[in-house]
């Protein structure tokens, strides 16, 4: 097998079990700060119509997970699946958690409720030697049958995933993936080199940098409001088209920057509403953006030529 036949092997398989361009959705609240079913369903729809994503992240950090209840969760995961049923759409549950038996029975939870895949990430404030964290992922792994995405970020959790880990851990046969935002493309570069775990890119900024070293897609914060124009990024690099990927990539750089000036469930929910679609208020601790925050953001969406309104 050729080395381009090996990639197109995994990124078919990660797409089999993931999808390849997948937004880490907002978790919509009404005006009361309570879960908003209908545009979560609504949200769902539009996220993932022809040519946008065609996977969902829910309850991961995007999703303010850390400021949801486990019955709230679940009631997400059972309202975007009900939203996108028959679509094709892939929905993976976060079930991300500081302890690994909630970990795991956020994951029970969310097979019962009919996800497709799990995704994983490193425990928190802990701060878990790696056999610790490598027994965490192969417990979850082993705790449902659906397919694993780990996500390595540790600037959140304070603890970052080694390569050696990674290693261990794509051993289990559940394991497939990983979504990376460690920012180490050497150290991500060594893991696809010695396993077959297909790597996304959870740093949008990184998009293009982690496609060229054999990443196979994208779990977005952006892809809330520019999805298409991801999957023409992913579709143009697949092909060959690489300095038309540069150009999106670069076209891309004020939004990647723009959505992460303040905490990204922020950013989203005010780009939602500037556009007519649900997202409703942040829980705290997270706070809304201000008014000054929001006429930046929206000086960076038009700079990367996302629409002021989405058509009906």
């Amino acid at each position: 097998m050729t080395e381009t036949d090996f990639q197109r092997h995994h990124w078919a398989a990660a797409h089999r079990a993931f999808g390849s361009v997948i937004t880490a959705m907002v978790t919509p609240f009404d005006r009361h700060g309570e879960p908003d079913d209908v545009g979560a369903s609504t949200l769902a729809r539009w996220l993932t119509r022809p040519g946008w994503n065609d996977g969902i992240v829910v309850n991961g950090t995007t999703g303010e997970s850390v400021s949801t209840s486990d019955e709230e969760k679940a009631s997400l995961v059972q309202q975007v699946i009900e939203a996108v049923r028959g679509s094709g759409t892939k929905v993976i549950a976060g079930v991300g958690a500081a302890d690994t038996r909630h970990s795991i029975a956020l994951a029970r939870a969310a097979a019962a409720q009919g996800a497709d895949g799990l995704l994983v990430v490193a425990p928190y404030y802990s701060r878990p030697s790696q056999r610790g964290i490598l027994e965490h992922f192969l417990a979850i792994a082993d705790s449902t049958a659906l397919p694993v995405m780990l996500y390595d970020i540790p600037k959140r959790t304070g603890v970052a995933v080694e390569p050696d880990t990674l290693v261990a851990a794509a051993q289990h046969p559940r394991i497939l993936a990983v979504k990376d935002a460690k920012g180490d493309l050497e150290s991500s570069a060594w893991v696809m080199n010695r396993t077959d775990l297909a790597y996304y890119s959870g740093d949008d900024a990184l998009n293009l940098p982690l496609l060229s070293i054999g990443a196979v897609g994208f779990v977005s914060v952006v892809g809330h409001v520019v999805g298409h124009r991801l999957r023409d990024l992913l579709a143009c690099y697949s092909q060959g088209r690489v300095a038309e990927a540069l150009e999106i990539h670069r076209e891309l750089l004020p939004i990647y920057r723009g959505m992460f000036r303040a905490p990204a469930a922020a950013s989203v929910k005010a780009a939602l509403a500037s556009q007519g679609l649900p997202g409703g208020p942040v829980r705290l601790p997270l706070v809304g953006l201000t008014d000054t925050e929001t006429d930046v953001l929206m000086r960076d969406l038009a700079s990367a030529r996302v629409p002021a309104s989405q058509p009906a």
